[in-house]
């Protein structure tokens, strides 16, 4: 005891010296950030030993490394053989020719992504509930095959009791079901959730990532937000429609959504399948591997489209990736619609480099948010946005849950991904991009209609808010990585 008294400082300045090295060292390897990484050096070398705990235990990014280990048993497979066109092919397409700068983004986007560009496609926008779920209900009435289907919510009310008994009578007729929901967005209809009713109409069901035990814990963040109908293998849905009477106007919610969910037909319906496979695998360990889920799929139209799986796991930064180079790419016009506005830096830099050569920068967002603390974030990049000479259109009521990003009136970009945290780095998202001339113009004409009754948001709307609200959102905007 005296030895360790009189020579404690000796023993303990290598401990800490070696702790600081190694905390130190592993910063500098897995940043990147840079100011990220001097904050953390900092923390580490002035707090010592504190310091290292404290990084080790927060600032070590953890999701990918537990979205990598969840997947690492279960590697996607290719599944379906069907007509695509490599970039130097597409840039041929007549969509192309006419707009022949975004042959650059063919390219990036099939370096960033991995997935061939598939032609013969044709696409459809259905509005709302009002239009979507007829056709969804329909096309599953009519499966004499198979049906496939993935939401993040599934709500246990009419809406979602209406696809219950389609689904069982699909069933009935001998057509092979499975249905996955996620295991956050199965339970919004809590305590009666649509698992039950799965469960006592005998409907082959899955949760992803239920996250009710402390052990899964780990992974509560890591929703799948994706939005997947596939019938016969040949009809497919997508877009940000959930399953929720919200959606229908029909239907009179208290809380009304609108939303845009578009019809599929042609060879990216494999897509669809393959992303609803790989989670179905992940999910309950069985393989949709058979010709029944993957038949040959024929062209059905113009369109070359792309799809594009994103999430923490393999997939990491695609989106971000995705929505960076659409933005550096454009030359005449952007237009976004999101319901959640919280980009990083760099696709905020991006934006507004945008602007200011002129590219005009249309955003839609709500005029009244859903998640009060994501509106109150996003005053700072909306300034930002307007400072720069972009516009910020407020939609009018009901709230809009619509995601879309339209780029030269020929570049399409939809699915279940927003423009916030969680989508760009912590949800499994799918999206579609297009290139379409055709169905630019339509998706132009539904925005140019939200356009006509949205207010127009001001930087002097902005700059004139009181200063309890400034800071009300100023400390929301810390907040963002969490939101």
């Amino acid at each position: 005891m005296e030895f360790l008294q009189t020579h404690w400082y000796w023993i303990i300045t290598p401990i800490v010296l070696v702790c600081n090295v190694y905390a130190s060292g592993h910063v500098v390897l897995t940043q990147k950030n840079s100011r990220s990484a001097i904050a953390w050096v900092g923390v580490i070398w002035l707090t010592p030993v504190f310091g290292s705990l404290v990084y080790f235990v927060l600032g070590i990014n953890r999701v990918h490394r537990r979205a990598f280990q969840l997947r690492r048993n279960h590697i996607p497979r290719k599944r379906f053989v069907a007509p695509h066109k490599t970039g130097e092919v597409a840039i041929a397409q007549p969509v192309l020719v006419e707009k022949e700068h975004l042959g650059s983004l063919v390219r990036y986007t099939a370096a960033v992504t991995g997935q061939h560009l598939y032609t013969g496609n044709q696409i459809r926008p259905l509005i709302d509930g009002v239009q979507g779920y007829p056709e969804m209900l329909s096309a599953i009435e009519k499966s004499n095959r198979c049906v496939s289907l993935s939401s993040y919510i599934f709500a246990n009310d009419v809406a979602g009791l209406l696809f219950i008994d389609a689904l069982r009578k699909a069933i009935d007729r001998g057509v092979a079901v499975r249905v996955l929901v996620d295991g956050i967005g199965a339970h919004y209809s809590w305590p009666k959730t649509i698992i039950n009713v799965l469960h006592k109409a005998q409907i082959p069901h899955a949760e992803f990532l239920p996250s009710f035990w402390p052990w899964q814990f780990n992974y509560a963040n890591m929703r799948s937000h994706r939005k997947i109908l596939v019938v016969d293998g040949q009809i497919g849905f997508t877009g940000g429609m959930n399953i929720s009477a919200q959606n229908n106007s029909i239907y009179r919610p208290k809380e009304p959504v609108q939303d845009i969910h578009f019809r599929i037909e042609g060879p990216i319906v494999g897509r669809l399948q393959e992303a609803f496979a790989d989670d179905w695998l992940f999910s309950t360990g069985e393989s949709l591997d058979e010709d029944l889920w993957f038949p040959v799929l024929q062209e059905r139209g113009p369109m070359l489209v792309r799809g594009v799986t994103s999430g923490p796991d393999a997939d990491l930064d695609k989106l971000r990736m995705i929505y960076l180079g659409a933005v550096t790419c454009a030359r005449e016009r952007i237009r976004i619609i999101t319901p959640y506005y919280l980009p990083d830096a760099g696709l905020i830099d991006a934006l507004n480099a945008a602007a200011l050569r002129g590219v005009q920068v249309d955003l839609f967002v709500p005029i009244r948010n859903n998640m009060r603390l994501v509106q109150w974030a996003s005053m700072m990049p909306l300034a930002e946005l307007l400072e720069h000479g972009g516009k910020v259109w407020l939609t009018a009521e009901p709230f809009d849950h619509s995601k879309l990003v339209l780029v030269d009136e020929a570049w399409t970009f939809f699915g279940s991904a927003n423009w916030d945290p969680r989508s760009l780095r912590l949800n499994f998202e799918f999206n579609l991009e297009c290139y379409s001339l055709e169905l630019a113009k339509e998706l132009s004409q539904i925005l140019e209609g939200k356009q006509a009754q949205a207010r127009p948001l001001t930087l002097a709307d902005i700059q004139s808010r009181s200063l309890p609200i400034r800071l009300r959102d100023g400390i929301a905007a810390l907040l963002t990585p969490y939101l």
